[in-house]
């Protein structure tokens, strides 16, 4: 299992790759900086070079980066080999690098998020994807999530960490809750609010003919 810093560091070195190949592998410096991106982020981090160092040592240790050293650099620099040690297809690659980044999406935020990653043909390949994620051999990487309250698609989540702890899953149905959209406003409080629109716009005409009324004495 991997803790939270190895799969941001992972889930970077994956993004990277896919997205700007030109700058692939990466440097330490370079691969901090992606970590902790506040874009395509969630959650938005603040690593330092030794935390990313850290985790890119076990990262190695666990077969899944390693130390590039290229003629054009004295620079060591990391790339990462999710393919071809858990056996994944680019479509399954970008859709683990976007759980990976992002954390539990629906299947159109996967198609969307995603589409810097691997250009997806529509929301059935995507359902292929997860599918095939789902009924890996010998472990499945990816399981849906039970629908929260208040939202319409079901969300996935990867399995690298280990399963959803209850403390997750209490949390995630606490954030849903949260953003559930309000329910209608009252009468009152419509009315309310139109009134005072309408002691603005009371207020904005006043101010126009004052203006205009001290134009006649300059």
């Amino acid at each position: 299992m991997l803790n939270d810093v190895e799969i941001r560091v992972l889930g970077s070195l994956v993004e990277k790759q896919l997205t700007t190949p030109e700058y692939y592998p990466l440097t330490l410096h370079a691969l901090t900086v992606a970590c902790n991106q506040k874009n395509n982020r969630n959650p938005v981090t603040a690593y330092d070079e030794n935390t990313v160092a850290q985790a890119l040592e076990t990262l190695r240790e666990k077969s899944l980066s390693y130390v590039f050293h290229g003629s054009s650099s004295r620079v060591p620099k990391y790339k990462h080999v999710m393919p071809e040690v858990m056996h994944l297809s680019p479509p399954e690659l970008a859709v683990m690098g976007v759980l990976m980044l992002r954390g539990p999406q629906t299947m159109g935020e996967l198609r969307g998020n995603g589409s810097r990653f691997h250009e997806f043909s529509g929301l059935e390949e995507v359902e292929k994807t997860l599918n095939a994620l789902i009924s890996k051999e010998p472990e499945a990487m990816v399981v849906r999530l039970p629908r929260q309250p208040g939202q319409k698609d079901a969300r996935f989540v990867h399995l690298l960490s280990g399963p959803p702890s209850p403390e997750f899953l209490k949390e995630l149905e606490t954030h849903s809750k949260v953003n559930q959209p309000r329910d209608e406003e009252p009468d009152g409080v419509k009315k309310l609010k139109q009134e005072i629109e309408g002691l603005r716009e009371e207020f904005r005409v006043l101010q126009q003919q004052f203006e205009e009324f001290k134009k006649q004495f300059e």
